[in-house]
């Protein structure tokens, strides 16, 4: 079967048809034709059918180094990967744009992009993902490249995994894999490593497969003679079901771990001490914020899903007020499902707080992408309810059109630098605004016997004014119905 040649391709091989002074000219319109076609502004049938299906390069992936050592030391290490992506939908940019998330993350998980390419098509083939003719060039760049891994942008279905890798003749791993090995290298905690664990159970169950008489634990039946008859349980069987065991028992675990940090989370609402939440999509600055408003010294790197563990700090309004930061786990487009199931435990930080501060990285090319991202996440973990204030961090390497357009369509927003501290203090403020506040206003003279009323009344509530008196502290303050009650007897009106 012949497969249709890449523009690329085309170019080398017209090369030597044109002299040196017109090569320049027939390469250019060449360009032009394919950024026509692609934006839109004319008809696609005008080009030749093999040149709009063609495979198209996509420019500035490659991550090889030029030392010749380095790359030689690294080789040693990391997996030399082609990443390959399907364009359903959307502008060429939005394309672009996933495939260079794709390397991102391929980076983030130890591994060297070679090259990149991009399949425009109306729907991912069913058996090879791409197209048996567009297969056939994806082996043919892996062998230019040298690759030994292919990494596709999506979830692949078993029977696409293994047609793929008959063809390419290489290793070929899906968006979820990657983003689950991803997972396995961060998890620090117990309950990180057991989630990532459950998740990656999950993915592997289906696509667990084998070769001929490896297979086979029984025959069943009784043809095979002595000690041979039984249920006949191959076994990929039994693998499944050591899985399906595997996977209860995590469950149990993390369902375990979670209990104590439910206790933590309940002592915390006991207290009346409001809890804010940071969510965002992944490497957007959570971490950072959350050591400039706290000085946690949490883990910062410039890294997808550096933060898996979710990371709780106290933090103080600059009225006072005593509150909580929960900084949680990065989000992605497309994240694979059985990481949102697995990780739901952890995200209900998410859901049960007063307040989301929803950080997003103000220098990416579409943010808005990465807050629609985060917004399907957070409805899954049900937090629909939740106040939120957009933080627009980054925003010393923003475009100012961006951060105006994003300040305009996000009413409750403001641009910060979690780097150099621009925008803090005002942040700082919105969230005292956001939180929520103590409902009773009460006035009291508490003796000085009962200081820790006067103690509590600053740590739950919000104190408005503290006089020393000679019968005891004459405060006045915004608390709970609960310390309301316990102060009653010390107000005016009872002590007439």
């Amino acid at each position: 079967m012949t497969s249709s040649s890449s523009p690329s391709q085309d170019s080398q091989r017209r090369a030597h048809a044109y002299p040196e002074g017109l090569r320049a000219d027939a390469l250019m319109e060449e360009d032009v034709a394919w950024s026509h076609d692609i934006d839109g502004e004319r008809d696609g049938d005008q080009l030749d059918r093999s040149e709009r299906a063609a495979l198209r390069r996509v420019v500035g992936l490659s991550t090889e180094l030029e030392d010749v050592t380095e790359v030689e030391y690294r080789q040693l290490r990391l997996e030399r990967v082609v990443l390959v992506g399907v364009w359903t939908t959307g502008t060429a940019a939005d394309a672009d744009n996933s495939l260079a998330e794709l390397a991102a993350l391929a980076e983030t998980a130890g591994a060297l992009v070679l090259d990149g390419v991009i399949q425009r098509r109306d729907k991912p083939d069913a058996a090879t993902y791409i197209g048996s003719g567009k297969a056939l060039e994806l082996r043919d760049i892996v062998l230019e490249t040298g690759a030994d891994t292919v990494i596709c942008d999506g979830e692949l279905s078993p029977g696409q995994l293994i047609q793929l890798e008959d063809v390419v003749k290489v290793k070929v791993i899906d968006r979820t894999a990657l983003i689950l090995d991803i997972f396995a290298q961060h998890a620090k905690s117990r309950e990180g490593k057991a989630q990532v664990a459950l998740a990656q159970m999950q993915y592997m169950l289906p696509r667990l497969r084998g070769w001929g008489q490896s297979l086979s634990r029984q025959m069943g039946g009784g043809r095979g003679g002595l000690a041979t008859r039984g249920p006949g349980e191959t076994k990929i069987e039994t693998d499944r079901r050591r899985i399906r065991e595997k996977m209860a028992k995590m469950r149990r675990e993390i369902a375990e771990m979670k209990t104590g940090r439910d206790v933590k989370r309940q002592e915390r609402r006991r207290n009346k001490v409001p809890s804010v939440a940071i969510a965002g999509y992944t490497n957007a600055g959570k971490s950072s914020l959350l050591n400039r408003l706290t000085g946690a010294g949490v883990l910062v790197e410039n890294a997808l899903f550096a933060t898996l563990d979710p990371t709780v700090r106290r933090a103080e309004t600059p009225s006072g007020r005593l509150y909580t930061l929960a900084d949680t786990v990065g989000f992605v487009r497309h994240l694979p499902h059985h990481l949102v199931e697995a990780f739901r435990s952890t995200m209900e930080e998410v859901g049960d707080s007063d307040l989301i501060l929803h950080v997003v990285d103000g220098s990416h090319p579409v943010p808005e992408e990465q807050l629609a991202a985060v917004r399907e996440v957070i409805r899954d973990v049900g937090a629909t309810n939740v106040p939120e204030i957009v933080v627009i961090n980054k925003a010393d390497a923003a475009d100012p059109l961006v951060l105006q357009r994003l300040l305009r369509v996000e009413k409750q927003s403001i641009a910060i630098s979690a780097r150099t501290g621009q925008g803090i203090e005002e942040l700082l403020t919105l969230i005292d605004d956001k939180l929520p506040r103590p409902s009773v206003e009460v006035e009291a003279v508490v003796p000085y016997t009962h200081g820790k009323l006067v103690a509590r009344a600053h740590t739950e509530g919000e104190v408005i004014s503290e006089e020393h008196t000679a019968e005891g502290t004459l405060l006045k303050a915004r608390v709970h119905a609960e310390l309301a009650a316990e102060l009653a007897p010390y107000t005016p009106a009872a002590t007439a």
